[in-house]
Formats: C-alpha cells, sequence, structure tokens
C-alpha cells in the first residue's frame, strides 16, 4: 500500500468544543482511482490499528485476496488521536511548538468520521463501493453509513454494534485508570504511561479472546507453580502494544468508543439505523464476549434488507481479524 499524507488547513472543531487549527491524516491506498469508474473500499480500522490494511487483515485485503487491489481502489485513513501518522497526542500543537500528550482533544466517533469525510473530499470520491470495519472500525462504518447515507452502496460491519455497550464502558474506563495509576502517565514524553499501558492491554486480552480460548492455547502440560503458559503471554501481548503504540494515544481512543451511539441526538436506535441506504452485511464471531453475536443480529434486523451470518469461531473478538478469510468469502459472496 502506498502511504499518504494530507494536511487540512481548515480549523476542526469537535464535538466536545475543542478547536484544531489544522490536522494531519495519514492514509494508504492501493489499486488505481478513475474518477466515476473505480469501485472503491474504503476500510476503517480498529483501535491500535494502522491505515495499513493489508498488514493487520492480510487474510482479507491484497492481491488474490477477496478485497483485491487489481479489482478495486482500497482506502484506509489512520484516525485522528492514533499514533501512526494522524494528528494526535504527539504531534505539534503549533501554539504551544510542543507536543499535545494530555491537551489533545478527545475525538467522538462522529467527530472522527467527519475528518474521514474531509479526507474522502480531497481524493475526490463521490461514491464507496463497499465500506467495511470491524470493532471500532464497525462503529465509524455505521456512523457514516448514516452521515452520508447517499454516498455507500454496500456497507459491513463485523464484531460491531450500533453503541458501546456498558459492558465496553466498564472495560476502557478500567484500561484508563490502569493507565493513569502509572505514575509516569501526564509527563510530557512519548513514553509517558508506558506500565499502564501495559496493564491496560492485559485487561483487554482477557475481553479480545475468552475463557475457552485461553484454557486450549495457553493450559500448561506440567506441574509447574509459576511461569505459566497463559502469564507469559499475558506479558508479551503488554510488551508488544507499548513498543509499537502510546498510551494517550489508547486513553483518548477508549474515550472515542465510549462515545459511540448512532440513536445520540436523532430520535429512537430503530428509527435512525431504518435511515442507512446500503445494501448491508452484518457478521458476528459466536465467541465474541466484547461485541456479542446479539448486538450484530439487531443491527442486520433493524437495518433495512441487512443479512447477519455468524461465524462459527473460538477466538472471541479477534475472530474478526483471525478468521479473515471466512469474512473475505462473506463479503465476496455479498457483493456478488
Amino acid at each position: 500500500m502506498k502511504t499518504s499524507l494530507f494536511h487540512s488547513k481548515a480549523p476542526f472543531t469537535t464535538e466536545s468544543g475543542k478547536t484544531l487549527a489544522s490536522m494531519e491524516l495519514s492514509y494508504c491506498t492501493a489499486g488505481t482511482f478513475l474518477p466515476g469508474k473505480s469501485k472503491v473500499v474504503w476500510v476503517c480500522h480498529a483501535l491500535t490499528a494502522s491505515a495499513d490494511c493489508f498488514d493487520w487483515w492480510p487474510d482479507l485485503m491484497g492481491e488474490g485476496k477477496a478485497i483485491d487491489p487489481q479489482e478495486y481502489f482500497i482506502v484506509c485513513m489512520n484516525i485522528p488521536s492514533s499514533c501512526y501518522g494522524s494528528s494526535g497526542p504527539t504531534s505539534v500543537n503549533p501554539e504551544t511548538n510542543a507536543p499535545y500528550y494530555g491537551d489533545f482533544p478527545v475525538f467522538t466517533i462522529r467527530d472522527i468520521v467527519r475528518a474521514t469525510i474531509l479526507l474522502r473530499e480531497h481524493l475526490g470520491i463521490e461514491k464507496i463501493h463497499l465500506l467495511i470495519g470491524g470493532s471500532m472500525g464497525g462503529y465509524q462504518c455505521v456512523e457514516w453509513a448514516l452521515m452520508e447515507n447517499d454516498k455507500i452502496e454496500n456497507l459491513a460491519l463485523v464484531a460491531t454494534g450500533a453503541r458501546e455497550s456498558a459492558w465496553g464502558i466498564a472495560i476502557h474506563t478500567s484500561q484508563r485508570l490502569a493507565i493513569e495509576t502509572d505514575p509516569t502517565y501526564g509527563e510530557k514524553n512519548s513514553d509517558a504511561g508506558a506500565r499502564g499501558l501495559k496493564t491496560a492491554r492485559a485487561i483487554g486480552m482477557l475481553t479480545y479472546r475468552n475463557y475457552r480460548a485461553f484454557v486450549n492455547t495457553q493450559t500448561d502440560e506440567d506441574d509447574r507453580i509459576e511461569n505459566f503458559r497463559s502469564e507469559s503471554y499475558i506479558h508479551y501481548q503488554g510488551e508488544k502494544l507499548v513498543k509499537r503504540f502510546n498510551a494517550y494515544s489508547y486513553w483518548l481512543l477508549t474515550k472515542s468508543m465510549d462515545s459511540h451511539n448512532a440513536a445520540r441526538g436523532r430520535g429512537t436506535m430503530e428509527e435512525v439505523l431504518k435511515n442507512i441506504n446500503a445494501k448491508t452485511i452484518v457478521i458476528g464471531i459466536s465467541s465474541d464476549m466484547l461485541c456479542p453475536v446479539d448486538e450484530q443480529k439487531f443491527l442486520a434486523a433493524t437495518i433495512p434488507g441487512a443479512k447477519f451470518v455468524e461465524i462459527d469461531s473460538p477466538f472471541g473478538h479477534d475472530g474478526f481479524l483471525v478468521e479473515g478469510e471466512t469474512v473475505g468469502r462473506l463479503v465476496k459472496d455479498f457483493l456478488k
């Protein structure tokens, strides 16, 4: 994928009333764009992912895969508040000539989608053949399909919901508490809160998988009394994230997820979702405890003409990534 940077020079005011004088949006593209002719696939990423969707959804995206750049023009934008090139806590605040860190504003899901629309307009894309996202990426897709329902032709929502649940908010609050407990969090450097971030990731891992997934893959085969496999796995996953991500970004993006409520200020959820015009497939993962299939069933039952498919997988919420090949087959058949 080709990485590019869009610099929006217009002031951007978030729903909370905070204003950025300008904003940078990092994005990746693959394939050839011919205005009015190309079939555009726009991918919305989840919490800690980048704009390189070929990297984190390799079984779905790429040459010879369901979403092939030989057939589609593929776009994925790194969302604001992240740490992969778009404006975020480590970006320089032009008012102070120093990084924002804790002063970067919270972007709601609607703010993120408004920023994404700025990029769509910049690229001259008038129609999106397929809008697809899983988890937090699905939150963006739901919101976008409402904000620009005349632009989206096909919609694929994977392991996601119409609003953040009380369960999800409680998990994110626990993760932010873990970050805030780190005495270095709040310091003006990019490593601040690293140990807290490791703990936040550990909490997350318990929800991305589930009891059965841990028992099947991390059970020890001997009679040890310490240094267990699941213990090492949790440490490894936390350290791996700390090496590539930022505690300020993680804190902000969990707040973004908490803000997701497609019906906020619009009416009842049933009334609001009926305004989605795109042909829609909703895909759930049978063992997902973070965003259970009941949430996808509700989306499918409420969005006009939507189709629901459940993937039988032991991998929990992570199944939307691990089962990328199955997701790809379902999406490919759906588009036919």
